[in-house]
């Protein structure tokens, strides 16, 4: 559509009126500047009567842009003008985000940006210790101080405080490792720039590795004991004594992981992702046995038929709280019965429920099994994991170098070269 110009009575200055709506009793009326810098003409909009624009306040905007020109100094054109005004705006946002992110404190990013993102992306479990941690300890020693306050000396501070408070150090260790999470979030999230002042400080000592495990008298004692009580807790037992596995994994199984026709149990969504255990012969006919009562689902369901205290259930309509699940109290009487704690204060030397799955695995190496096949047995994620057991094997050593006396027995003299400086006969 087009539009009729009008020249005002100022130079440089027209405009157009409105078809049908009216400022005032006169037609609104749009108005526009004409000009010329570095000898390119320029027209350039500025807006209606109604926006408060005259042909006076045009003229006073065309001689600013003109001596803008002529000084040097300022913007030239409405472009250039409406850019800066963007750009100041943008700048003045940026100063301002930047102010309120360098006076979020920790307490503040944890709860309103990371609490929501962890919940979502953690596993339950993972999450409620994280919170847990945060609630008792980390908020209280820098839960008031802004992100880019905190620094080693106030994460030094939590670790005295937790120590003091008789933690171990795998929870401290924990907790830093909460507080380097949160920072990487941060910084992920453009919240906080630069390290994370947890790589300044020293992780706690860590020895949590567990010492203990049964001589086969004393499993078998806690079996007979288990079987007598209750059937589901010495099942639960067997599995872990004789397939290495995890309470979790045992409480999470359902009859879609067991093949008794191949004799193997399928692991999934493991703490190290998914794997294949073979079935001992007790354990098969364990199976076999409770699959001749008609069993379905769950293997070890809890009243009324739902999965164990924390463990993530795979079937329909069954929901949990994510907390951390507890073996059967039934297996801990047990150990008090036997007495197989008594005398023994150090949690790395007393009986516990992942003590049956320590046990399948010293049994291994004692009985020779190869470390590398362990790992994949137990489902370690490193073999850093598997490591510990080797000392369980006072042999091994030996047995190689009589293999490398060997190889080298088969391919030559090879094993009776004469030392450095004697004659070889």
């Amino acid at each position: 559509m087009g539009y009729t110009w009008h020249q005002s009575k100022h130079e440089g200055v027209r405009y157009r009126e409105h078809p049908t709506r009216k400022h005032g009793i006169k037609p609104d009326q749009y108005f526009a500047i004409r000009y010329r810098v570095d000898g390119k003409r320029h027209e350039e909009g500025l807006g209606w009567a109604s926006q408060g624009w005259t042909a006076q306040k045009a003229t006073l905007e065309l001689s600013k842009l003109k001596e803008a020109h002529r000084t040097g100094e300022g913007a030239a054109t409405l472009a250039e003008k409406r850019a800066q005004a963007e750009a100041d705006r943008k700048a003045r946002f940026e100063a301002e985000a930047r102010k309120i992110r360098e006076a979020l404190t920790f307490y503040e990013f944890f709860t309103t940006h990371y609490a929501p993102h962890a919940s979502q992306d953690k596993k339950a479990s993972s999450f409620v210790r994280e919170d847990s941690l945060f609630r008792h300890w980390i908020s209280k020693a820098i839960g008031s101080r802004p992100l880019r306050m905190i620094g080693a000396v106030d994460l030094e501070r939590l670790k005295q405080t937790m120590a003091k408070a008789k933690l171990k150090p795998r929870t401290i260790e924990y907790a830093l490792a909460v507080v380097r999470q949160v920072y990487n979030h941060a910084r992920r999230t453009g919240f906080y720039e630069g390290d994370s002042p947890t790589k300044l400080v020293k992780k706690p000592k860590v020895n949590n590795a567990r010492l203990r495990y049964l001589e086969h008298a004393e499993a078998n004692a806690l079996l007979e004991t288990l079987a007598s009580t209750s059937q589901d807790t010495y099942a639960m037992a067997l599995l872990s004594l004789h397939c290495g596995l995890r309470f979790g994994e045992i409480a999470a199984l359902s009859w879609n992981n067991v093949d008794l026709t191949r004799k193997v149990l399928t692991l999934l969504d493991t703490k190290h992702g998914d794997r294949i255990v073979p079935m001992t012969k007790s354990v098969h006919e364990m199976l076999q046995a409770r699959a001749a009562e008609g069993d379905s689902g769950i293997l070890f369901p809890r009243p009324p038929l739902r999965p164990w205290k924390g463990i993530a259930s795979r079937h329909e309509g069954m929901k949990t709280s994510g907390v951390r699940p507890e073996a059967p109290s039934t297996f801990k009487r047990a150990v008090t019965e036997l007495g197989l704690n008594e005398g023994r204060e150090d949690s790395r030397e007393r009986v516990c429920f992942h003590t049956l799955r320590h046990t399948f695995a010293s049994w291994h190496v004692l009985a020779g099994t190869d470390l590398y096949t362990l790992g994949k047995l137990m489902g370690h994620k490193t073999p850093t994991m598997t490591a510990r057991y080797g000392h369980l094997s006072p042999e091994g050593a030996a047995r190689a170098t009589r293999a490398f006396e060997a190889s080298m027995t088969q391919y030559g003299r090879g094993a009776n070269v004469a030392p450095i400086g004697h004659a070889t006969p």
